[in-house]
């Protein structure tokens, strides 16, 4: 009877977010300090493919094509990547508290990221240094949970610790270094995430990793539900225990990884969306990755607008995450204890 219902849930669930992706979506046109009409919107994207007679100006174009849809799907992929490395992750460590940076992936990208705006690299240079240390505080990681052999999940998360306390520390020598006029301001604020600087390139570079991962998770799913009952029933059942594991973690590490390096560190996504996404979702991970997804990039799609609509000064994205996440992580976390008790 449960399973019935979870499943009943999960279908109503998934229909009402992607409605309401859609909805937001175009919504999103009309926030912002240049509105656009809807039916405006409509008709600029239906004269890519149709003819359509021309009424607005060359301005509407450029604000839709090089400003609007490049944010509105940058929201999307990254909330929906972080939401469902956070599943993921929670879902291999047995830890409901684990979010898409416990292997240091956000440290280390930090770290690049500043890297390169304390020595004067361009916006794309600043991208790919973070990409490359986020890459290499995982794989490092790695090595120290495999010190043992056998990188089981408690020495990774260790490990993951390990790593994120060192380019932490790294972290801190080039803000102690940055110039306190310009590179210091540059580097706190991409700290604290923003999707203003995204464009059309970044969303090409993003949406071929974010859908090969998402097959690679997805194709995976039966193994992964097992896997999460515990590795010794997993091996029992003839799953490969290790290669689970290393398609989990790559797959969520590098959606993390290329998000950070793109939109900076956004708190939060990645930890509390696969909560709520589990009270529908239930406890099948192929329901809770596409729950995750949706739900995670309505949520950061809708953040990014109040922040576009409210006030002349933008504020980071990450700070907004954090304010509405944190008292609805401490909701859940009360309301999961009451119901233990």
């Amino acid at each position: 009877m449960k399973t019935g219902y979870n499943r009943k849930a999960f279908y109503y669930a998934a229909a009402i977010l992607l409605a309401a992706l859609i909805l937001l979506f175009f919504l999103s046109f009309l926030i912002g300090t240049y509105p656009i009409p809807l039916r405006t919107v409509w008709d600029v994207l239906r004269s890519q493919f149709v003819p359509v007679q021309t009424y607005w100006e060359s301005a509407v174009t450029k604000t839709i094509f090089q400003v609007r849809i490049p944010r509105i799907l940058l929201a999307i992929l990254v909330g929906g990547s972080l939401a469902v490395s956070g599943a993921s992750y929670q879902t291999l460590f047995k830890n409901p508290m684990v979010s898409p940076d416990i292997l240091g992936v956000s440290a280390g990208a930090g770290f690049g990221a500043a890297l390169a705006m304390i020595t004067g690299g361009a916006w794309a240079q600043v991208q790919g240094s973070a990409l490359l240390f986020g890459l290499a505080a995982v794989g490092l990681t790695y090595m120290i949970g495999s010190v043992s052999g056998k990188s089981d999940v408690t020495t990774l998360v260790l490990g993951g610790i390990i790593v994120s306390s060192l380019f932490q520390a790294l972290l801190n020598v080039v803000k102690t270094y940055a110039d306190t006029d310009s590179q210091l301001p540059s580097i706190t604020f991409w700290l604290m995430g923003s999707l203003g600087k995204g464009d059309m390139q970044d969303v090409w570079s993003m949406l071929p990793v974010t859908i090969i991962c998402l097959a690679v998770l997805f194709l995976f799913r039966n193994q992964i539900d097992v896997l999460s009952a515990g590795e010794d029933e997993a091996a029992a059942l003839g799953v490969n225990v290790r290669l689970v594991t290393v398609v989990v973690i790559l797959s969520a590490t590098l959606m993390t990884v290329v998000s950070v390096s793109i939109c900076g560190i956004i708190g939060w996504v990645g930890l509390v969306i696969p909560h709520i996404s589990r009270m529908f979702a239930g406890a099948r991970y192929g329901r809770l990755m596409i729950l995750s997804f949706l739900m995670g990039g309505f949520f950061l799609l809708l953040m990014d607008n109040l922040i576009r609509g409210v006030g002349s000064i933008e504020l980071p994205i990450g700070v907004l995450t954090a304010l509405v996440g944190t008292p609805v992580f401490a909701f859940l976390l009360i309301r999961n204890e009451r119901r233990k008790s």
